[in-house]
């Protein structure tokens, strides 16, 4: 699932859009590059995101199943364009 946007479903941070930047048994570890860096990725159980199926951000995607480093910059762009393109073309 990493590289893989996925929404909060549960917490405090409820309906929040995230990337998955790491992953092991249990639960997963996202970013969004703002409040929530590639050195500081928030740790969730599995069960409490809904991963976005139908989008993927083809380059910060590759560098991360690669173990390439990613800014957060990188990874917030790649949240805009979601969100850009889930509002049909207008800005977030």
């Amino acid at each position: 699932m990493i590289g893989k946007l996925a929404y909060s479903k549960a917490g405090h941070d409820k309906h929040t859009l995230y990337m998955i930047v790491g992953e092991d048994a249990e639960s997963v570890y996202l970013c969004d590059g703002r409040l929530r860096t590639v050195d500081h990725p928030k740790r969730k159980n599995k069960k409490h995101i809904q991963p976005v199926i139908h989008f993927e951000e083809d380059a910060v995607s590759e560098k991360l199943r690669e173990g390439i480093p990613v800014r957060d910059e990188e990874i917030k762009r790649a949240i805009k364009v979601f969100q850009t393109l889930q509002n049909g073309g207008r800005n977030v």
